[in-house]
């Protein structure tokens, strides 16, 4: 649970640096490159996060609300985080 922790936190992070940092640059300064890096980081901390939604879900059989829950949570702002709270340390302990 503490690597999936992890992993919820650096995909929210990346998320979030996608959105506020490296997308004004794509499109405001005409800077693609820092997008394409942390674009590819985000792409795979996006697959590694919903992978260890479902594997982890085979271990604790978390009901369809938790899971879509965890689901949603993937594709919104501060949603991992959210999570995180809500879910996550609850299961870590």
């Amino acid at each position: 649970m503490k690597f999936f922790r992890l992993i919820a936190h650096l995909e929210g992070i990346s998320f979030l640096l996608i959105l506020l940092v490296t997308m004004p640059l794509k499109y405001f300064y005409d800077m693609p490159t820092p997008n394409m890096f942390v674009g590819m980081a985000h792409g795979i901390l996006f697959i590694l996060y919903v992978s260890l939604v479902y594997i982890n879900n085979e271990k604790y059989d978390w009901d369809k609300k938790t899971q879509l829950h965890l689901y949603i949570a993937s594709v919104l702002p501060f949603g991992t985080f959210w999570a995180d709270k809500r879910y996550l340390v609850k299961l870590a302990d």
